[in-house]
Order: C-alpha cells, then sequence, then structure tokens
C-alpha cells in the first residue's frame, strides 16, 4: 500500500488508465488530431466523428440527446455560460430579473449571481436546513412575477447531501422558470436523469468522473430550445453558444470518463457504501464525533466529520499519510470557516471542526483501514494534548 492515501476524491478523480489511453489517440500525427471545425478534410471529418462520439456517451449518462450537449471548459464555465446565457438571453425590457440560489452553491454559481446583482439582477439566496437540503416549499415561496431562474446543485460538494430537485423541476416547469442544475458532483456517483429532474440546464465536470481537468458540459434543453446567449465569442462553434476550437483528446476522454461511469455506476455505488460504512464503523469508538449533511439522502463517497474539540487544521497536520480536504478556505492570513457548514447552523468553532473525506474508485479496504488507524491515533493524541495542564 502506497501513502499518502488520497481521499480527496470529491476535489478531483485520478484519470482512469482507460480514459488515458482513449485520450492518446488523438494527439499525434498517427492518431486523430486534425480539427473538428476542418470539414473539408478527412483529418476533420475523423476528429468531428470522435467529438460527436463523445456527444453522445455524455449525453447518455443523463438520459439527454446529444444535440443537448454543448462543450466547455469545465462545470465553473458551464454553470457561468448557463446563469448569464440564461438571463442575457431572456430578460424583459424594463424589468429587473430576478434569479432563486442558495448560499451552499459553488462559488461558480455564487460568484455569477454576485456579479449578476452588479449588472441590475436580484438575487434571493435560500438557507438550506440542518442537513443542507433546500425544500421546493423555500423555492415556491421565493418566486416573484420576475423570477427568471433558479439554480441550485444536486449534490454538494462539501456535505455530499442530494436535493430532491425533481419537485423544483415540476413546479418551474409549468410557470416557463428555466431551472439549472449543477451537477458536477453527481454525474457518474448516482443516476441523473434530465427529463425526471425537468431541467433546462445541467453543467458537468469531467474531472470528477475520472476525465481530464479542463473539460466540461453544458447540457442545454430542446424542445422547446432553451435560449442562452454566448459567453465566449469567435467563430460560432457549438451551434454559436461556446466558439472555441474543441479540444479532441479531452472531449473523447470525458466520452469514454462518462460511457465508463454509466457501465459501472450500480457496482461502484454498491462499492462505495461498504466502503463508507467500513470507515465510520472505524471510527466508532471515537466520542464526539459529527457527520455533516443528510444521513441517507446523500452520495456515499463524501463524508464530512466534525471531531470535537480538534481542529481541522490541527488534524491535516497529523495526518501527514491522508490526503483529505478542510471545510475551510484560507483567504490571505485568516482562516475563515466553511460558509457551507456555518450556513447549516454549526457555530465558527464547530465549522472548524470540520473534515471532508471522499472516497473513490481506486480506494481500497487496506486504504480505509489504515485512515481510520492514522484518525483514531491523531484525534486521541490531540484531545490528550488539549486536556493537559499547562
Amino acid at each position: 500500500m502506497k501513502t499518502p492515501i488520497y481521499l480527496d476524491y470529491a476535489a478531483t478523480t485520478p484519470v482512469d488508465p482507460a480514459v488515458a489511453e482513449t485520450m492518446t489517440g488523438y494527439l499525434t500525427l498517427d492518431g486523430v488530431f486534425g480539427n473538428p471545425a476542418s470539414r473539408s478534410h478527412g483529418f476533420g471529418w475523423q476528429a468531428e466523428a470522435a467529438v460527436e462520439g463523445a456527444r453522445r456517451q455524455v449525453a447518455q449518462l443523463i438520459g439527454a440527446d446529444p444535440r443537448e450537449i454543448v462543450w466547455t471548459s469545465g462545470a465553473t464555465e458551464s454553470d457561468n455560460l448557463a446563469i448569464k446565457g440564461a438571463v442575457s438571453a431572456n430578460r424583459r425590457e424594463g424589468q429587473r430579473p430576478h434569479i432563486i440560489t442558495s448560499v451552499i452553491e459553488h462559488k461558480a454559481v455564487l460568484d455569477s449571481c454576485t456579479w449578476l446583482e452588479s449588472q441590475g439582477c436580484d438575487v434571493t439566496r435560500l438557507t438550506p436546513d440542518s442537513t443542507g437540503s433546500i425544500s421546493v416549499d423555500q423555492v415556491e415561496k421565493a418566486l416573484r412575477p420576475e423570477t427568471l431562474l433558479v439554480s441550485l446543485m444536486l449534490v454538494n460538494n462539501e456535505l455530499g447531501t442530494v436535493n430532491d430537485l425533481a419537485p423544483v423541476g415540476e413546479l418551474l416547469r409549468p410557470r416557463g422558470i428555466l431551472f439549472h442544475v449543477d451537477a458536477a458532483q453527481a454525474a457518474g456517483k448516482m443516476p441523473v436523469d434530465a427529463g425526471a429532474l425537468k431541467a433546462d440546464l445541467i453543467a458537468l465536470s469531467a474531472h470528477k468522473v475520472y476525465g481530464p481537468k479542463g473539460m466540461g458540459a453544458l447540457f442545454v434543453r430542446r424542445s422547446p430550445d432553451v435560449r442562452i446567449d454566448a459567453q465566449i465569442h469567435g467563430g460560432g462553434h457549438e451551434r454559436g453558444m461556446r466558439s472555441g476550437t474543441l479540444p479532441t483528446h479531452q472531449i473523447a476522454g470525458m466520452g469514454k470518463a462518462f460511457e465508463l461511469a454509466g457501465a459501472v455506476l450500480d457496482e461502484e455505488m454498491a462499492v462505495m457504501e461498504s466502503l463508507r460504512s467500513r470507515f465510520l464503523e472505524g471510527i466508532e469508538p471515537l466520542e464526539g464525533v459529527r457527520l455533516h449533511g443528510h444521513p441517507d439522502r446523500r452520495v456515499p463517497g463524501i463524508l464530512n466529520l466534525g471531531f470535537e474539540g480538534v481542529e481541522a487544521e490541527s488534524m491535516m497536520l497529523g495526518l501527514r499519510e491522508l490526503a483529505v480536504s478542510s471545510g475551510s478556505a484560507c483567504a490571505s492570513a485568516t482562516m475563515e470557516p466553511s460558509y457551507v457548514l456555518t450556513a447549516i447552523g454549526l457555530s465558527d468553532a464547530q465549522a472548524h471542526t470540520g473534515l471532508r473525506f471522499s472516497l473513490g474508485r481506486f480506494t481500497t479496504a487496506e486504504e480505509v483501514d489504515h485512515a481510520v488507524d492514522q484518525i483514531n491515533t491523531v484525534v486521541s493524541r490531540l484531545r490528550e494534548r488539549r486536556r493537559a495542564p499547562a
């Protein structure tokens, strides 16, 4: 067993070897290296065929039409394109557009909404319950005649909580209000069905699903068409929604990653549940451990835990053989508590104890056992040190 042990799959995943092998076939003179937009010769035709094949693979994982998939550089761009593009294309003359989101969304959504406020939009930010969930009743109460867009994540990246978003889609569709779903942490970890969600826009990421970094996609519903304005101009690629030469190798990698995810989804979810149970049972002897997020409605691979009396930063210094993530974000020289953990009702002190452990495709039972041993040892040592007289 190699150390350090990687338990930060929610941050990024290693590229699956099958995905890496696929990508190498689209880089050199011996492979399919042409520009997919070059339609005057075979090199371009082959590249275009690869791009469209990958579009089908991505669409299949979320139950979409391939024509509804628009390539982007990642979920951050997809969120920006969805939110800004939807407001730009659909705002009514003389009316101040209204957006509904939540306070625990990814910064790509929150910062986009903040920017739109500076451009004359109103934004309502809903506060989740103690599990990190937003209810359809909260959305309904926040609706206004001028509400143009609702943007909510399917799986929270810090907590792993799954939002029940199908009722939100049911609420919004008859009213003609656009619904954007950030599914970066959901695809490949749970079934995602664009039709069942009644979503108009869905942001996807490759590097959360064992694909390459710098690659993503945005689902844009057809029938009836959802209108969004491009945010990047220069050639009219992707049906005018996102200009730029398509990176064939990365697109092929994302397609292969999503195909693999679909093929092993049920099996992987079962394995993750087993590893999660093993992890939680292993740390059971520790007192004062708090699980943050929903106990049942969540993806199995993400665990956010608070260890009473032990700050996350101190724990990470002790857990040198583990790669994990703190719930705290570092801003300049001051450590701020996680805005997600404080939003679900934790005090600053409690939020500072939060650590996210995220398991993935290559996590083994042996690694979980070693991680548990390390956690038990480090937490016990830090607590003893804290109780020792000065």
